[in-house]
C-alpha cells in the first residue's frame, strides 16, 4: 500500500473542496492510502510527512503566492530537509484563485522549488485541455492550461462549492495520475 497525503490551507474553502476532489481520484487507484491534512495541522509536527510516500501540497494564490499559513507550514519542514526525509519521494502541487490567471502560476513554482530542495520528484499535470477536443470550456479538464501542476478558478465570495465542472473533475484525474505514477514508480 502506497500512501499519499494531500496537504493543503484553505482561506476560505475553495481549496478544501478542491483538495477532497483531489483526495477522490488519488484514491481510486488500487494499493493507494490517502490521507487529507490541513497545512496548519502539520506545523508542529511535520516529522509526520516521513510516513507518506507522495506528497500533494495546495495552497490557495494570495497575492501571487502561497498563502502565509501554508508558507508557515513548508518553514517548519527545515529539520525534514536538514535530516533529508523527504528525498525521493514523489510530490505535485495544485492552487486556487479567483481570476483565471491570478499568477497562480507562482504559486506553483514556489510549491516546485519547495519540493526539489527536499529532493523530492516532481509530477506534473500531463492534460491536454478539454476545450481542443471540443468539450465546452466550463466543462474542460485542464481549461486554464497548467502542465506544472493543477489549477482552479473559484470565483470572489463564491461558496466554496462554486467550480467550473471541470475544475473538479481536473482535481479527480489530477490525483488520479498522481497515484497512478507513485504506483508505476513503485513497480
Amino acid at each position: 500500500m502506497k500512501k499519499i497525503a494531500v496537504i493543503y490551507h484553505s482561506g476560505h474553502g475553495h481549496t478544501a473542496h478542491l483538495a477532497q476532489h483531489v483526495v477522490q481520484g488519488a484514491a481510486s487507484v488500487a494499493g493507494s492510502a490517502v490521507d487529507l491534512l490541513r497545512a496548519e495541522d502539520l506545523r508542529s509536527q511535520p516529522e509526520a510527512l516521513s510516513a507518506y510516500d507522495g506528497l500533494i501540497l495546495g495552497s490557495p494564490t494570495y497575492l501571487g503566492g502561497v498563502s502565509g499559513t501554508f508558507k508557515h507550514f513548508m518553514d517548519a519542514t527545515g529539520g525534514l530537509w536538514r535530516r533529508q526525509q523527504l528525498v525521493g519521494k514523489l510530490a505535485a502541487g495544485f492552487t486556487v484563485s479567483s481570476l483565471p490567471a491570478g499568477d497562480k502560476q507562482s504559486t506553483l513554482l514556489s510549491l516546485f522549488v519547495f519540493c526539489m530542495q527536499h529532493g523530492m520528484m516532481w509530477v506534473g499535470n500531463p492534460f491536454l485541455p478539454g476545450q481542443h477536443q471540443g468539450v465546452p470550456y466550463d466543462e474542460a479538464v485542464n481549461r486554464l492550461g497548467s502542465w506544472s501542476g493543477l489549477m482552479a478558478q473559484a470565483a470572489h465570495g463564491a461558496p466554496a462549492e462554486a467550480f467550473s465542472p471541470g475544475d473538479l473533475r481536473s482535481a479527480e484525474v489530477f490525483g488520479r495520475n498522481f497515484s497512478e505514477q507513485l504506483q508505476r514508480m513503485s513497480a
